[in-house]
């Protein structure tokens, strides 16, 4: 179809050259006779022959300014654009008018081509050709023969294989269906081949059967491709085809779009041979093209067939196809078809191919993410943290694809990669920038992915402290605070750079937008200090490693565990439920209550009868039994132990006592648990706890009601002072 285009392109200007150059020649009129010149005139053109003169007035020249009105360089550039359009619809015209004039010799080209086939056969034997037509198939199938016999007991343990999960197992066992494949292509056609070059063919027959051959090849290669994709039924154990396959659908879809794959591939393939042998046989390039636009419409039939009856997206076979409008497929049959008249009337395959990029190259696209992922076994761990070489070859798959679209579209439009950059035109500046932009930012989103795949991948690994030491737990934690920050910083600065490298690659000058950028930046500094206040104060806060997520702090009136981060606050979780977010200039002095250890002291009163040595020896065998309880024990650093005497109250003694934990609030949990041991082991040996009493003597009956009224207010008072407290 190149060669077509630059033929077409060629009788163009021969014609254009050939319509033009009468006309110039007519403007110019006969020649005339000219009068003699008068003697002034003679004596100019003697001086004029003077070398000193004709020096003295090039130098003139070339030193005096060019006053000649110039067009501007945008005026002049909007003018070859219309020029170009205007060229361009005659280009199209003139193609439609010679497909038109081409109709009345389809029949004369074609009694010449079967004179040609006829002249041939004549003088060769046809027998003699449809022996060596069948040894190059039979040998091409009896070499696939041959391979598919020595394999036959690996790809039957392939089939029976059960799927893993691995990304690296996974990954092999797709290559192998695929090498499989391929080497089945692979031997049918060193065995053809093989064959074709052995015998000595008939100029039109060799054409014939090579042109064929290769349609045959490319069509099988795409099948093995498809195939390995789908794996429709019959090509893999029936209960694991689901597993395999590369894109998500049931066994009844999977037939169905192989089956159409198959159909317009080869039917692409065999028209296009047939079309590339109509120049062998004498065919003029308008009838040649003709022959392509009709055996276009067969690919239209087929792509609309497809999008009527295309299966629905459910994966269970069984289930019957769901009503749906059609407003999509008659959507999609007018864009087709709009493509098959563009095709037509455009002469060239490059707007037909942009437009089958605006409009299935998102899909395909995404198509090829998908196969991506399951073929590295993404899919499977779908809650995890996607890994580096997944994210590698996901979005590496996808913007090699887009690289091969963008220069399959710059090849069949005919631009020359090379000579894009010397080019000054303002579609080729413009052609620059937009490759130019669309690689920057294949290149950021690639970086970028990467770099969220490496954080969120370093992330998962800090959520499982069990079993580390107190450094490492420490360390994970921190990484879990700084990671989310450093991702939304990087992300910022890659988003950043690559919108402002893409505008420079489309020719906006970006160094006016920077200083603009700076100045509003100032501006909005001055209006928002509070918001510069949080920030900073969040950078050093971290800086300082002042909290972590997970850690219980207190600041002010605000306490509880820390969520999460954003630029300018802390998400606090109170004990009771609800969350606060604190910016961080309002936080002030933090009280971290979840850092290496927690200490914990209580008091208990007892009475002053109270042997204090078998106090002491009972704390120490309760805490011994705390230290041993499978749930607290592990959070016990130091055990319950006894200080001693704190102070002799009015009633009581009062003994301090001291437990060591680990930080997070266990603190609480085991003070309870030995309150409980305390009051047990007390009530078993006899020991009693301190309260308040009054002894009342003397006074006669009338006395005791008044210090019965005495010990009630004080015991209230006491209880309400306790209750203070």
């Amino acid at each position: 179809m190149q060669r077509v285009t630059k033929r077409i392109g060629s009788m163009a200007v021969v014609i254009a050259i050939s319509l033009v150059f009468p006309v110039l020649v007519c403007a110019q009129g006969s020649p005339q006779t000219a009068p003699q010149p008068p003697a002034q005139a003679r004596e100019l053109m003697r001086l004029l022959e003077d070398p000193a003169v004709r020096t003295w007035l090039q130098t003139e020249l070339a030193s005096a300014p060019d006053t000649q009105e110039q067009e501007p360089p945008a005026e002049a550039e909007l003018k070859s654009v219309a020029d170009a359009a205007s060229d361009r619809l005659a280009e199209v015209r003139g193609h439609v008018l010679a497909l038109a004039a081409a109709v009345s010799r389809i029949p004369t080209e074609t009694g010449n081509a079967v004179v040609r086939i006829s002249s041939e056969a004549d003088g060769n034997s046809t027998f003699a050709s449809l022996l060596m037509v069948l040894a190059v198939v039979g040998l091409g199938l009896g070499l696939e023969f041959l391979f598919n016999r020595a394999t036959a007991g690996p790809r039957r343990a392939l089939a029976r294989q059960t799927p893993v999960a691995e990304s690296s197992q996974r990954a092999g066992l797709h290559g192998l269906r695929l090498g499989f494949g391929i080497g089945q292509i692979a031997s049918f056609a060193v065995g053809s081949i093989g064959a074709f070059l052995l015998f000595d063919w008939p100029p039109l027959l060799e054409q014939t059967v090579l042109a064929l051959l290769i349609a045959v090849l490319a069509t099988r290669f795409i099948d093995a491709i498809v195939a390995f994709v789908l794996v429709p039924p019959g090509r893999h154990a029936p209960s694991q085809a689901e597993d395999v396959r590369l894109l998500p659908m049931g066994d009844r879809a999977a037939a169905f779009w192989h089956r159409r794959v198959l159909a317009f591939v080869g039917y692409f393939a065999g028209g296009y041979a047939i079309v590339s042998l109509m120049q062998g046989y004498g065919f003029s390039i308008e009838v040649r093209q003709l022959a392509a636009y009709a055996l276009g419409i067969g690919l239209l039939a087929i792509a609309v067939e497809t999008t009527w009856r295309r299966p629905p997206k459910a994966r269970d076979d069984a289930e019957s196809r769901p009503q749906r409008s059609s407003a999509f497929e008659w959507v999609v049959t007018l864009y087709l078809c709009l493509l098959w008249l563009v095709w037509v009337a455009a002469g060239g395959p490059g707007p037909f191919w942009l437009g089958v990029y605006i409009g299935f190259l998102p899909k395909a696209v995404a198509l090829v993410g998908e196969i991506a992922r399951r073929f590295t076994g993404r899919e499977v761990t779908e809650g995890a943290a996607a890994s580096v070489r997944h994210i590698a070859i996901e979005r590496g798959s996808r913007a090699a694809f887009l690289l091969i679209a963008a220069l399959w579209l710059a090849h069949v439009s005919g631009i020359d990669l090379a000579l894009l950059g010397e080019q000054s035109t303002l579609t080729m500046r413009l052609a620059r920038g937009v490759i130019g932009s669309v690689v920057i930012l294949l290149v950021a989103d690639f970086f970028w992915q990467l770099a969220r795949a490496t954080i969120d991948r370093r992330l998962s690994e800090t959520v499982d402290v069990e079993g580390l030491s107190k450094e490492e737990v420490a360390r994970r934690r921190r990484m879990r605070t700084l990671l989310p920050i450093f991702r939304n910083v990087l992300f910022v600065v890659v988003a950043v750079t690559a919108v402002l490298m893409a505008l420079s690659a489309l020719g906006v000058q970006i160094g006016p937008l920077i200083a603009s950028a700076g100045i509003v930046g100032v501006a909005i500094g001055f209006g928002a200090q509070t918001l510069v206040k949080d920030v900073i104060s969040g950078v050093f806060y971290l800086l300082d490693d002042a909290f972590r997520i997970g850690d219980y702090i207190q600041s002010g009136s605000y306490k509880g565990v820390v969520e999460g981060f954003s630029l300018r606050s802390v998400k606090l979780r109170h004990h009771r439920g609800p969350v606060f977010t604190v910016p961080f200039g309002e936080l002030g002095a933090v009280q971290n209550l979840s850092r290496d250890w927690a200490v914990d002291k209580f008091t208990i009163g007892v009475e002053y009868n109270t042997d204090l040595a078998k106090v002491k020896r009972i704390v120490k065998e309760i805490g011994a039994r705390i230290k041993e309880d499978p749930e607290i024990g592990p959070h016990v650093l130091e055990t319950l132990k006894m200080q001693g005497v704190d102070q002799f109250g009015e009633y009581a003694i009062q003994l301090k006592f001291k437990i060591m934990t680990t930080p997070g609030g266990h603190a609480a949990g085991i003070r309870r648990a030995a309150y409980q041991a305390i009051k047990k082991a007390f009530d078993e040996n006899g020991i009693k706890f301190a309260f308040p009493t009054v002894q009342v003597a003397g006074g006669g009956e009338g006395a005791t009601p008044a210090a019965m009224k005495q010990v009630v207010d004080h015991l209230k008072d006491k209880s309400m002072q306790t209750a203070a407290e």
